[in-house]
């Protein structure tokens, strides 16, 4: 994915209202189905426009993996169903993301 325009961002409503945002690291296909791997975006603070610390052992951080369904003709993200799910979409991620840091 191209970074060549900055970073993508999504914003995402939870099953209780809550909007949060997260930066779009990379999607693939698998068996028909596309997956994004995201991370929460990096809030700002709003005096000085710096980066604000996150606590990267908080479990609130850390890589965010949903796919796209179509419902009612419009595409919408959602969790994954299952931990075997989870865990071969992570790997698959996984495997591309080192590839990438081979590469270069």
């Amino acid at each position: 994915m191209s970074e060549a325009f900055g970073p993508d961002f999504i914003t995402v409503t939870d099953e209780d209202g809550n909007e949060f945002e997260l930066e779009l690291i990379d999607t693939l296909e698998h068996e028909g189905v596309t997956y994004y791997a995201m991370f929460p975006a990096v809030a700002e603070n709003e005096e000085t426009g710096e980066p604000v610390d996150v606590d990267a052992d908080d479990e609130e951080y850390g890589l965010v993996i949903m796919k796209a369904l179509e419902e009612n003709g419009e595409e919408i993200l959602s969790t994954l169903d299952s931990d075997e799910e989870l865990d071969a979409i992570y790997n698959l991620f996984m495997e591309r993301f080192f590839e990438e840091e081979d590469e270069e």
